[in-house]
């Protein structure tokens, strides 16, 4: 396995499942990032293809970028964004057959925006979700500002933005977070007997369902994640950002009355 990852892809019966595999918290790469791009482009494409799964391989889901990335690179955050995430997440929003989230652990920043991106999730009883991005002096981006207020409210998604609280699995369902919770040893079998009840149903019509959805919740997606990245590019040249950083390499709490 390279340093960036690996993204495992196995189709069985027409459900497609794509699981992360990045030890130890499935951090997401630029490699990666892109295998996920490539995967999800290639599914639409694919008519065997009829449900995508998208899961990860360990104790957790997927706890975002992995900041080390950016350590190495002086990569402008905009384009960045213009150019891995915002893709994928228009990506799956477009993709015209249902994208199932079957979220094993934890859920942190950018991995929390994917989980969010897909249509239906399904959630370990252990799984937790993370705003993630304040920690480090971050915006919300991945389209995380418009879907997590569509599915929790905007009182709720500023305040776990704000605190970088937690949200367990039992109060993401209460909330509408997520639509079911399952034992932690059952999220495997309950995610491809519930993807495999969606494959064999009317595909195209999902995908008219989707679009429909699209359009009447989130039609000013694209743009949202345009300003998303013009906010992060800001962000991400401020003290309180660079602070972020130092502080979560060292292993500490960031202090940002800088």
């Amino acid at each position: 396995m390279s340093d960036g990852g690996t993204l495992h892809t196995d189709l069985t019966s027409g459900v497609l499942t794509l699981s992360l595999d990045h030890p130890p918290a499935n951090t997401l790469s630029l490699a990666l990032i892109s295998q996920l791009n490539t995967a999800f482009t290639q599914a639409e494409k694919d008519r065997s293809v009829r449900c995508v799964v998208l899961t990860g391989v360990g104790d957790h889901f997927c706890v975002g970028q992995d900041i080390h990335d950016f350590q190495n690179e002086d990569v402008p955050f905009r384009y960045h964004m213009l150019r891995s995430y915002n893709p994928l997440i228009l990506g799956i929003r477009s993709l015209q057959k249902p994208a199932l989230a079957a979220v094993n652990g934890m859920a942190a920043g950018a991995g929390l925006g994917i989980a969010l991106a897909c249509d239906l999730r399904l959630a370990s009883s252990q799984a937790q979700f993370v705003v993630g991005f304040s920690r480090i002096g971050l915006v919300p981006d991945c389209a995380s500002s418009l879907l997590l207020p569509a599915l929790i409210g905007l009182g709720r998604s500023l305040e776990y933005t704000f605190t970088n609280s937690p949200i367990s699995a039992g109060q993401a369902l209460e909330w509408g977070l997520v639509n079911r919770v399952v034992p932690p040893g059952e999220l495997e079998v309950k995610a491809a007997t519930w993807a495999a009840e969606l494959a064999q149903g009317p595909t195209r019509t999902f995908g008219l369902v989707k679009r429909a959805f699209n359009k009447a919740v989130l039609p000013n997606l694209e743009q949202a994640l345009d300003y998303e990245a013009h906010l992060q590019e800001i962000a991400s040249r401020t003290p309180e950002h660079k602070e972020g950083v130092k502080a979560f390499l060292e292993k500490h709490p960031p202090e940002f009355d800088l």
